[in-house]
């Protein structure tokens, strides 16, 4: 089973069109959680997650995030090779950092023990989060989920 976590029903429903996925997201290959935005949020949807997960499922959490300008508007990005900091609040000006979530430290701790876990973020904006709509955010994950498919190793219908 593939769990997929998302903070944002428009990062979701990226996931839904895709896959055609029913009302209740999830089919029997996949199943797509909506946390809420935040760490604390994240935490607790993918705690409950973990609980329920067997040995050979893989859980990722995918969703925007805001960047320096380095990095190009739709870019994914892997946790596993970027400076990804957790904030608790919109960033509006990039400051020190070079690519910003809100979700990714609930993540992290709610999956420690678990060895097939990822983070993918897209980049949605450089440090402007009122130009980020739902339909650019479900445009953007939309295009990238083929490559999270090939980084992941998940084959639709395995």
């Amino acid at each position: 089973m593939l769990y997929i976590l998302c903070a944002l029903k428009s990062e979701a429903q990226a996931f839904v069109d895709k896959y055609k996925l029913p009302k209740n997201r999830q089919n029997s290959h996949i199943t797509l959680i909506v946390s809420g935005i935040g760490s604390e949020n994240m935490f607790n949807a993918t705690k409950n997650v973990v609980a329920n997960m067997s040995a050979n499922d893989t859980i990722i959490n995918v969703g925007i995030c805001g960047a320096d300008k380095k990095f190009a508007i739709g870019e994914l990005i892997d946790a596993r090779d970027a400076n990804l900091t957790c904030v608790e609040s919109e960033i509006s000006q990039h400051g020190s950092y070079e690519l910003v979530d809100m979700e990714s430290a609930g993540f992290i701790k709610a999956t420690e023990d678990i060895e097939n876990k990822y983070i993918f973020k897209v980049v949605s904006d450089h440090f402007e989060p009122h130009k980020v709509t739902k339909e650019k955010t479900k445009s953007l994950i939309f295009n990238v989920i083929d490559d999270i498919n090939n980084i992941i190793n998940f084959k639709v219908g395995t």
